[in-house]
Parts: structure tokens; C-alpha cells; sequence
């Protein structure tokens, strides 16, 4: 009888003692209540002994935690409806407050990261989430962390995952991309255009300086279209007769023209070389004597009145 009351007891020992030993792994902490009221000292990695029934202690993984955020859908600052989702990892560095001042920090952190990702979306442009993602993601870390020290909590990093876009707004900025590299080609285009007219501006001083230059340009544009085809026939008409011609056309356009203008004055002459052999015809004086001839035409008349009356 008593040896079956040691053997109880002593089973009962064991059974306490099994009871009270606990293992800690290495990227845990224990954290121990007894009666209620938390120890100040946490249980680190290894073999560790509570009481039973006084002591209760809960485990915390100090690993890092990755947690999705799920899609949520806003509307940005330009009035652009999208779907964003993100993902936050985070680790507990106090296991005590992660335990005591909340009751679950992962479904905190969890409701935290989603109120903070509708507002960075509200206060964002839709060109910031698509392009400036590292500093959205440096506001919403900074959104999540501040809370979150409270409950011993640190937010390692958050990201963007991905921005869903409505297809008419997909379809819109496919358009604007096109149309910006259409502006792209153009202006490129445009910019070789005037670098190559600068360059044929400076090839057209140098063969003007060495007209040789230009002659032999012209037989190596010849031999280049004789070896695509050889049954063309080149013929090189030379730009300088076409200035030639061109000048010759000017000029005697120039000699027509005065040669019409002066009619009035080639009449003039001809009636003054008419006046004067009329003159010489009759033996009259020139013309400057005419007004003396007037005078004297008077007292003619009045000699011949007085002759008529004696």
C-alpha cells in the first residue's frame, strides 16, 4: 500500500515537472504570466522551467512577417477609380507590449495596413502610383510604423504590388504613350534634318572654294548608280548652265523693257528734225526768231492799210 502511494506520487511529480518545462526555440520568446500579472523577463531560446497552474506563458516569433494586403479600390486625387494591393513586412522587437497591449497584433497590423493603403491612394496621383512607387511606399511604411510602436510592432518595409487600371483608362494611356513617341520620332527626325542641312551647307562652301570637288562628288555619284543597274544611262547636266541660261533670260528681258518706254521722246525728235527741214525749205530763221517775225507782221499791215487809202 505504501509503496503504491510513492510510486503515485512520485508519478504525480513527474507529471508536474513535465508539465512545467517548456521549450523556447531560438526565434521565439517566452513571455510568462503568473497569476495574471506579466514577468518583466522574457524566456529566451532553450529549455526553460514555469510553475504549474501559477505560471501560463505564451510564445512570440520574432520572425519577419509577411503579411498581403488585399486589393483595395479608391479613387486617386485626378479622379482616377484603381485597384492597388501591397504587401507589409513587419517583426515583433518587444514580445511583452505585442502581447499585452493588444489583443492580436497580426489582425492590427493587418486592418492598419489597409486604411493607410485607401489613404495613400486618395492623396496620390494616378502618375505617382504607376511611376513614383518607392516614395509612396516610404509614406505608407511611415502610416503603418507609427501605430504600430505601440504594440511593439516594427514595419520592416512596404510595397506596391500592383495597380489595377479600368480598360478605358488602359486604352487612354496607350494612346498618350503613342502619340508622346510619335512627338519623339518627329522631333529626332526633324533635328537630323537640320544637322544634315548644316553639313551639306558646309559641303556646298567647300566645293564652291574647290570646284574640282563637286566634279569628282558627281562621278562618284555616277559610279554608285552604274554599279545598282548597269543599263542606266547617266547623263550629268551641270547647275552652272542653268544659272547661265537663267541669266541670259534676265538680261534680255532688262533690254525689252527700256526699249518700249522711250516712244514720247523718239516722237518729239522726229518732229523737231521735221520743223527744221520745213524751215530750211521756206528760208525761214529758226525758231527762235518766230517771236520777232510776229512782232513785224503788224506794221506790214498797217503800211499796206495806209497805201490802200491815199
Amino acid at each position: 500500500m505504501l509503496i503504491e502511494l510513492l510510486i503515485g506520487i512520485l508519478v504525480l511529480g513527474v507529471l508536474c515537472v513535465a508539465a512545467g518545462v517548456k521549450v523556447v526555440k531560438q526565434y521565439e520568446r517566452g513571455v510568462v504570466f503568473r497569476f495574471g500579472r506579466v514577468q518583466e523577463l522574457t524566456r529566451g531560446p532553450g529549455l526553460t522551467v514555469i510553475i504549474p497552474v501559477v505560471d501560463r506563458m505564451r510564445k512570440v516569433n520574432l520572425q519577419i512577417v509577411t503579411m498581403p494586403v488585399p486589393a483595395q479600390e479608391g479613387i486617386t486625387r485626378d479622379n482616377v477609380t484603381v485597384r492597388v494591393d501591397a504587401v507589409v513586412y513587419f517583426r515583433v522587437e518587444e514580445p511583452i507590449r505585442a502581447i499585452v497591449n493588444v489583443e492580436d497584433y497580426l489582425f492590427a497590423v493587418g486592418q492598419v495596413a489597409q486604411t493607410s493603403l485607401r489613404s495613400i491612394i486618395g492623396k496620390s496621383d494616378l502618375d505617382d502610383l504607376l511611376s513614383n512607387r518607392e516614395r509612396l511606399n516610404q509614406g505608407l511604411e511611415l502610416m503603418i510604423d507609427s501605430p504600430a510602436l505601440g504594440w511593439g510592432v516594427h514595419i520592416d518595409r512596404v510595397e506596391i504590388k500592383d495597380v489595377s487600371l479600368p480598360e478605358s483608362m488602359k486604352r487612354s494611356i496607350a494612346r498618350q504613350a503613342e502619340a508622346e513617341r510619335e512627338r519623339r520620332s518627329r522631333v529626332i527626325s526633324a533635328d537630323g534634318e537640320f544637322q544634315a542641312s548644316r553639313r551639306l551647307a558646309d559641303a556646298a562652301h567647300v566645293m564652291a572654294d574647290t570646284p574640282a570637288a563637286l566634279q569628282l562628288r558627281l562621278l562618284e555619284t555616277v559610279v554608285e548608280v552604274a554599279a545598282e543597274k548597269n543599263s542606266t544611262l547617266v547623263l550629268p547636266f551641270p547647275v552652272e548652265l542653268l544659272q547661265f541660261v537663267d541669266t541670259i533670260k534676265h538680261g534680255a528681258t532688262g533690254a525689252a523693257e527700256p526699249s518700249a518706254e522711250p516712244e514720247p521722246e523718239a516722237e518729239l525728235a522726229e518732229a523737231e528734225r521735221a520743223a527744221e527741214r520745213e524751215a530750211e525749205l521756206l528760208g525761214a530763221k529758226p525758231e527762235a526768231e518766230l517771236p520777232q517775225q510776229r512782232a513785224a507782221e503788224p506794221a506790214e499791215d498797217a503800211e499796206r492799210s495806209v497805201l490802200g487809202i491815199a
